[in-house]
């Protein structure tokens, strides 16, 4: 299964500060990846239409599976996690959070005041990566003073074909509701015009740093991809949004944000089994915080193994 990383609180890393008096948890928590610190910063929860993460399932089935883990019929808290990443002189920020784009999710858009909580200075940030455009991972970048504060020499990393279909997107084949649909819209449009000119895009993979590539696997989005991290023969991925926590029991199931929903099936079964061979952590935007374990075979399918919290 690969060799264990060591894993910390954040609170215990030289860069981690203070936590805030308001912060009874600190929604941070800090995984070491050979010489590379990686830190998973909770945005928040979002609590999207329960449906919304099965469009295709049998809703008795979906209600039944709701049943099993303990979750509401109606909607369900969804976490929303990003990443930083310090691999030698550069500081990489992967996706953003929701910002205010969606004021009817009042518990997400902390990503903020949690990164300012956890030591990181936007200013420190050289490199962003975006797994994909929607609005929950660009949202970040998109609140008032927020570009003013990042570097003037920032590097967006994007794949192209990511860029090229929201200058034109088309939710068609997605189970998005009509008003998700316009912020997605609005939010991408917005993102290109204000930071088209620091955008670093790649057609299949870049190394953004050394031991950092973010690779394009589409699906969810048609330039959808995902990081990989390795060092020292330990290894992470960020997943984004090709793996969620019903993946693991139904990962035929379509989620009504994917854009090619037939194809992200696809992917997240080649992630998962990759996972799986490599034994390399997971760190996923929509598993619970803080994300952090690893995949197994589970007969035809495949199970997530939480890693123990060190605290």
């Amino acid at each position: 299964m690969g060799q264990e990383q060591t894993m910390t609180s954040f609170a215990n890393t030289s860069r981690a500060g203070q936590p805030r008096p308001d912060e009874l948890v600190p929604s941070r928590y800090a995984v070491r990846v050979g010489e590379i610190d990686v830190l998973v910063i909770s945005d928040g929860v979002l609590t999207p239409p329960a449906e919304s993460m099965a469009t295709n399932a049998d809703p008795a089935v979906r209600t039944a599976w709701l049943d099993d883990m303990f979750l509401a019929h109606d909607a369900f808290d969804w976490a929303l996690n990003a990443v930083v990443v310090q691999s030698g002189s550069q500081t990489i920020l992967i996706d953003s959070g929701i910002g205010g784009e969606v004021p009817d999710f009042p518990r997400a858009g902390q990503f903020g005041h949690r990164l300012a909580a956890a030591g990181v200075d936007l200013g420190s940030v050289t490199d962003v990566v975006l797994t994909h455009m929607h609005f929950d991972h660009v949202g970040g970048l998109l609140v008032d003073g927020v570009k003013e504060r990042l570097r003037p020499d920032l590097r967006i990393h994007v794949s192209a074909a990511e860029a090229k279909f929201w200058e034109a997107p088309d939710f068609s084949r997605t189970g998005m509701p009509p008003a998700l649909a316009e912020v997605a819209r609005n939010a991408s449009t917005r993102f290109l015009k204000e930071y088209r000119s620091q955008l670093h895009t790649f057609e299949t993979e870049q190394e953004v740093a050394p031991g950092v590539v973010v690779a394009r696997t589409g699906g969810h989005t048609p330039g959808h991809s995902v990081v990989r991290i390795t060092s020292g023969g330990e290894r992470l991925m960020f997943g984004g949004d090709a793996i969620f926590p019903v993946s693991f029991d139904h990962p035929e199931w379509h989620n009504g944000f994917e854009h090619d929903p037939e194809e992200a099936t696809r992917v997240r079964l080649r992630l998962m089994r990759e996972l799986a061979d490599t034994g390399a952590w997971l760190v996923s935007t929509h598993m619970p915080f803080p994300s952090v374990g690893r995949v197994a075979v589970a007969g035809d399918l495949f199970r997530w193994v939480p890693a123990w919290w060190d605290y």
